[in-house]
């Protein structure tokens, strides 16, 4: 399969697309004033505890409160003394396993699943309080409300190797199959390493000879001496070692496994790709392309009408049917529908093609749109269990191309399919889109006829009460049309009710339900 990172630097933005075989698979979107923090590693000061949840509020001089669970608190949470580096009983520690799957957009890893030791069950107000200085490093970028979730686990990763100070643990990438290449990489890290800290080497290690992994590792040790001096030497909150920029965290994870080659369109990214790419991947110095083109780069390779889709709700089928995508703030909902495609033969045939086709652009927009949490799909019904056990296994697979973890339930009795995905950073519409400011988010509008009754139930309120000579009524230009033309005869009988006479003011600036009802008393 053919794939190629296109990294659109000129602008504002920086926007890296990965195509297999020509088409957009997944898009990673980074602004200046909101770039993903994951990774980041901070002093922070604990501002709250909260036993009732088993969490604290830690200020990293962030806009919004980072948070902490307590099974994410390491023994201590403040590092040692320079020289001196944390150990982990490791008597319960989970069995080698493949770490390098659960790592994110960003190549951040969770060492939750990397051999590191279950947390003791100390209640968290116990381990931190109000004002202490703690290590801590973002797990989970902000995403709309919610703060950053931070960890004390830490985890800096390399092209090859990712190194976990904080447990003493070696693991393989699952995705290195051959049990011979494993065993040779596990020696090589157990006779390297010098101090317990854990490493896991990555789907990029395969093959690397002992030398460069030795490099590797005496680099990111001395990364993380140099965190630990930080942390002695700054007050909290203070950032102490600041992730990648998205252009190189994609060049650095998805370049030779991921992608064949990179197509750039900004020569200071350019030199700078080249740059990184010379120090840690030099094999790899072809694969790199500066786009000269007159033509956006993104409009060259067709890319901005795929954009766009991945943020619109309804997305149609070839057949005819189509899915509507909805974003709400517990979980995502996808509807599918038949839509204009009426079959050839039978309902049961029409209502399995239009599910199938549908799981595929299911599976495809999950991970363009990079969608998270929960995922409810609801797929049209079928009688037939063998249909439903089709459509339930063609959407496992179509996922197994995904990178982020996905977990997914049998369809139930009501054709519903219930699934997670990990969520590290926004969803591209969250990053693309804001709520709109004239519905405020909600989605509907009051329909105008149910303004114009709304407006007749004021008057007569008013008018109730009150002893002026008339009524003026300011309202959007749309509602001044109806009540004039077709709702005319509602302003007839409301005068008629209140005895007064009713003036209408259409008012351009108006938002459509925005009205007022003023009573005027002539002198």
């Amino acid at each position: 399969m053919d794939k190629e990172l296109i990294i659109n630097a000129l602008g504002p933005e920086i926007r890296v697309a990965l195509l297999e075989n020509n088409v957009l698979v997944e898009i990673y979107v980074e602004r200046s004033d909101e770039g993903n923090i994951a990774g980041n590693i901070y002093k922070g000061r604990v501002q709250r505890v909260l036993p009732g949840m088993q969490a604290a509020f830690v200020d990293v001089n962030l806009k919004q409160a980072a948070f902490i669970y307590v099974d994410e608190v390491l023994n201590g949470a403040t590092p040692p003394p320079e020289g001196v580096l944390l150990q982990q009983e490791n008597d319960e520690a989970e069995p080698e396993t493949g770490a390098d799957e659960m790592e994110g957009e960003n190549g951040f890893i969770s060492t939750r699943s990397a051999g590191r030791p279950r947390p003791d069950r100390r209640a968290i107000e116990e381990m931190l309080s109000g004002g202490q200085e703690i290590l801590v490093q973002v797990a989970r970028s902000p995403i709309g409300s919610k703060g950053a979730r931070l960890t004390s686990y830490i985890s800096l990763p390399g092209r090859f190797l990712v190194l976990m100070p904080t447990v003493d643990h070696i693991g393989i990438s699952r995705r290195i199959a051959d049990e011979a290449e494993r065993a040779r990489l596990k020696e090589i890290v157990e006779t390297l390493r010098t101090q317990p800290h854990g490493y896991i080497v990555r789907t990029a290690g395969e093959g690397v000879p002992q030398e460069v992994l030795a490099q590797e590792m005496e680099f990111l040790n001395n990364l993380w001496n140099h965190i630990q001096e930080r942390f002695h030497e700054v007050s909290a909150p203070e950032m102490l070692h600041e992730e990648l920029t998205v252009t190189l965290r994609c060049v650095r994870d998805l370049l030779a496994h991921e992608a064949d080659r990179v197509t750039i369109d900004s020569p200071e990214v350019y030199h700078s790709v080249y740059d990184f790419i010379q120090k840690f991947m030099p094999r790899l110095s072809n694969s790199l392309a500066l786009y000269t083109g007159e033509e956006p780069i993104f409009d060259a390779y067709n890319l901005e009408v795929d954009v766009q889709r991945a943020i619109k709700k309804k997305v149609w089928l070839r057949c005819g049917g189509y899915i509507v995508i909805e974003i709400t703030e517990a979980l995502v909902a996808i509807d599918v529908n038949t839509g204009r495609y009426v079959g050839k033969r039978n309902f049961a045939e029409t209502v399995l093609k239009t599910n199938l086709e549908a799981v595929k652009e299911i599976a495809y927009q999950i991970r363009l749109r990079n969608l998270g949490g929960i995922i409810i799909i609801d797929f049209i019904d079928m009688e037939s269990k063998a249909d439903q056990e089709k459509v339930y296994s063609t959407l496992r697979e179509a996922l197994s191309r995904d990178k982020a973890k996905t977990n997914v339930l049998p369809m139930s009795d009501m054709g519903l399919i219930q699934m997670t995905r990990k969520r590290v950073v926004k969803s591209l519409p969250r990053m693309m889109c804001e709520p709109c400011f004239y519905c405020e988010g909600e989605g509907m509008l009051l329909s105008r006829r149910t303004i114009c009754y709304n407006i007749f139930r004021e008057v007569c309120r008013q008018g109730a009460d009150s002893g002026g000579n008339r009524f003026h009524i300011k309202v959007n230009p749309v509602i001044a049309d109806l009540l004039l033309g077709q709702e005319s005869q509602l302003i007839s009988s409301l005068e008629e009710r209140v005895g007064r006479q009713i003036c209408i003011y259409p008012i351009d600036d108006y938002h459509l339900e925005q009205y007022h009802v003023e009573e005027i008393r002539d002198k």
